[in-house]
């Protein structure tokens, strides 16, 4: 029986290990298409959320599955609780991905004379908070996942920073108020995946020192 648990336990962690990687991987690629202005690789993007989708349900259908079926405890039960909800962290953030690839598709085509904003500092530290998180996860690294933590406030001063700028275009320029808020929304969409970073940082914390340290406690 405990073999048979530790084989179940070992396919979910390659699996939410595999979901991790493709959702980075959309961010990323997000990232190229919002910087390039491709609308193709956005239109890709778009497209391949359901994949993320059917292994997000394949993850937690699993968790359940052995949770009725062996009824584990201490450190087993633990984990597959904090993959549930690292499960759902990363099927948002691949959410959002293509929610930025959908502004990308937005704002396309437009004229020169188009406000623009440079997404690359937030994109940078965004991204790191969610590799970090995920390498934390991996190496069960409980300092890591302290560093995410902290990171969080740096991208949402950039998120202010982003409303501010384009207020201030806006009121420049009101005629482009539609595009410049679907600016302003990309920088959103980072902000929230830099918060679901955080959120799977939080959970590695609680899974190595079994301590909950949601909202500062």
């Amino acid at each position: 029986m405990a073999g048979n648990l530790q084989k179940e336990i070992n396919k979910i962690k390659k699996n939410i290990l595999s979901l991790g990687s493709m959702a980075e991987d959309r961010f990323k690629k997000a990232v190229h298409a919002l910087k390039t202005n491709d609308t193709t690789l956005a239109r890709e993007i778009i497209a391949s959320d359901v994949e993320i989708d059917e292994l997000e349900v394949e993850v937690e259908e699993e968790c359940l599955k052995i949770l009725a079926l062996y009824q584990p405890v201490a450190i087993d039960l633990r984990f597959l609780i904090v993959v549930v909800k690292i499960n759902n962290d990363l099927e948002r953030v691949a959410d959002l991905a293509a929610n930025i690839a959908r502004r990308i598709k937005t704002v396309s085509g437009t004229g020169t004379g188009q406000y623009r904003y440079d997404y690359a500092p937030m994109a940078e530290k965004t991204g790191l908070m969610l590799k970090m998180s995920l390498d934390a996860l991996v190496g069960m690294d409980a300092d890591m996942a302290d560093r995410v933590i902290l990171m969080d406030k740096e991208v949402n001063e950039m998120r202010n920073q982003a409303y501010d700028a384009m207020k201030t275009a806006i009121l420049k320029a009101p005629e482009q108020v539609g595009q410049t808020i679907n600016l302003y929304l990309i920088s959103r969409h980072m902000e929230r995946i830099g918060d679901h970073a955080t959120n799977i940082a939080e959970e590695v914390i609680h899974l190595i020192r079994g301590k909950i340290v949601r909202h500062g406690i």
